[in-house]
């Protein structure tokens, strides 16, 4: 019998980190057959001459898990050759879910995710109350991409709790609840349980979220209902409020690391924002003291700031102004005949003043675009490509001697789709790369999914081959496949995937290692109902396959939707 499909003349980065070798790979019931020169004939060749040939890569910490009900594509991280992510992260989930809460639900992924409850409720199938209900309803949807899923903590909170989730501690029959949940998840296929302790997470009153009430002997009940049945990984969103916060933090994360021996995750943020902010390296040290003792303990790392991200289209830094606000309630063609006239500038840059002041509060993308302070110009870039250079407002005020209201505006009328950038955490990048090399620092902090008019991050992937790789050249091509596919797949203990291996399963990115980078963010209006998300796609991807089937060509989609549930080890096989 011959292959399904045929990857000749391609250059092979099998994803190991060793030197690159020319040659063929081939494909039968969507895993790879045979690597080398092949001679047996196929159903589809591809000529992959003078292109690289790569594993699909992976992307640990998403918030896809409302999307993927209505989006079989997976987008944005599809088009960065993503083909396997972890969904509900940082305790956000769908799951378990009481009937009568769907909507309190939905609204408090609004608040956070910024996606419209009314899109979550017209495009979500609501046919679930448990874990093992949402994830056999996410095996039966479409996929585009391969979806692994956490059970999330403030979802369980609330299922177990009630109100009382959103302002008391938890019993002792309520921790038993939640710890019977965990591992009902666990042999149901969760690839572990997840929780946050940061700030920027809240409802959609403003108070924490029901994941932050929780104490610390919650946490680590939970996690030892895991250790219990020696599975599942813990992720957990750190608290980074200010340098004190941070330093309990991982005091309490360090026992539970030790205490119940289990995979733990969290993600790496460098800010400064906060009070006396504790620094990545601080950060990493943890992560070697954690391992010299015994523990199992990874960071997950941007490659690039992670921003909120402002447009005609979407959000200004000043649409809470009641100057501002009445002209952003009109259609954009509108807006921008207001944005024209010299006396309306007067009012609108006398508004700006009044905003505001900046202070020590930790922001995210969320509160940065809904609850924003007075912009530091100087921190608010213009965004003109894709290589991390781009001037600022500031920059552009003084080069033009205008104020910087004036800038922008000038700017949005010559192009309403202008995006501004203002970094939030890990803005230098000489942080990023200080986190990167460590060798317990995932490539994997996208948050693909979240924020999705306020923050992009679905790029990391991309940028990482283009900015990391191709332009600064701190890490060759062989170490930032590595560090995108097999490193990720051995940190959460994938077996079949992350490598171009006989026997793996076939997912592969075919890309130009000199044309590879991601394009400049648009606001689109694709979300159920016609609401507006940041959509961000990518340059130099040819071909990206999905258990062996071609799933992209030149970024648009085939139609074929070979996405598959990756379970965790209670359940997989």
């Amino acid at each position: 019998m011959g292959l399904d499909l045929l990857i000749k003349n391609g250059t092979v980065v099998d994803g190991s980190g060793k030197p690159r070798y020319h040659g063929d790979v081939g494909i039968k019931s969507g895993r790879i057959q045979e690597i080398g020169k092949i001679s047996a004939s196929a159903q589809r060749t591809i000529d992959a001459d003078g292109l690289i040939v790569a594993p699909g890569f992976i992307d640990g910490h998403t918030h896809m898990d409302a999307q993927v009900a209505w989006d079989p594509l997976g987008s944005c991280s599809c088009w960065h050759g993503v083909t396997t992510v972890f969904m509900g992260n940082c305790g956000f989930a769908l799951a378990p879910c009481a009937p009568d809460d769907h909507e309190w639900y939905a609204r408090c992924l609004e608040a956070v995710e910024d996606i419209p409850t009314e899109a979550m409720m017209s495009g979500i199938d609501w046919n679930w109350e448990t874990f093992p209900e949402y994830f056999a309803n996410v095996g039966r949807l479409p996929k585009g991409i391969n979806y692994g899923a956490y059970i999330g903590h403030s979802a369980l909170r609330m299922y177990v709790m009630g109100e009382r989730a959103l302002d008391q501690s938890a019993t002792e029959d309520d921790l038993a609840k939640m710890a019977f949940h965990v591992q009902e998840a666990l042999k149901a296929g969760a690839i572990g349980f997840s929780t946050s302790r940061s700030p920027t997470h809240i409802t959609p009153d403003g108070t924490p979220v029901p994941s932050r009430i929780a104490d610390w002997q919650e946490l680590g009940h939970l996690v030892d209902a895991m250790a219990q049945l020696n599975a599942g990984v813990f992720q957990i969103g750190p608290d980074i409020g200010s340098g004190e916060k941070a330093r309990i933090f991982f005091e309490e994360l360090k026992k539970i690391c030790l205490n119940t021996r289990r995979r733990v995750m969290f993600s790496l943020a460098q800010t400064s924002q906060g009070d006396d902010p504790l620094p990545f390296e601080s950060q990493l040290e943890f992560i070697d003291q954690v391992v010299s003792e015994g523990g199992n303990v990874w960071g997950q790392s941007t490659t690039r700031s992670i921003n909120a991200i402002f447009s005609a289209k979407s959000y200004l830094p000043f649409d809470v102004l009641p100057a501002w606000k009445e002209i952003r309630d009109l259609p954009l063609e509108q807006q921008k005949a207001q944005f024209s006239n010299p006396e309306v500038r007067e009012r609108l840059i006398k508004d700006e003043s009044s905003m505001k002041p900046r202070d020590k509060v930790v922001q995210g993308g969320g509160a940065a675009t809904t609850d924003p302070r007075k912009p530091d110009y100087s921190n608010l870039f213009v965004m003109r490509g894709v290589d991390w250079d781009d001037p600022s407002v500031d920059d552009l005020a003084k080069e033009r001697g205008q104020h910087p209201v004036n800038v922008m505006l000038d700017l949005v009328l010559e192009n309403s789709d202008q995006v501004f950038v203002q970094p939030l955490l890990n803005e230098n990048p000489d942080h990023i790369h200080g986190m990167l090399q460590h060798p317990r620092a995932l490539a994997t902090f996208s948050d693909s999914g979240a924020h999705v008019a306020q923050e992009m991050g679905s790029s990391l992937q991309t940028h990482m081959l283009n900015y990391w790789v191709r332009d600064k050249q701190a890490f060759s091509l062989e170490e930032g496949v590595r560090m995108l596919s097999a490193d990720n797949a051995a940190a959460w203990g994938l077996t079949d995937r992350g490598l171009l291996e006989s026997g793996k399963a076939a997912d592969i990115v075919v890309f130009d290692e000199k044309e590879v980078k991601p394009c400049i963010p648009t606001v689109e209006k694709d979300l159920p109902g016609g609401a507006r998300r940041l959509v961000q796609k990518s340059e130099g991807i040819h071909y990206t396959l999905v258990n062996g089937e071609v799933t992209l060509e030149d970024g648009e989609s085939t139609g074929n939707y070979a996405g598959q549930l990756v379970k965790g080890p209670l359940a997989a096989g």
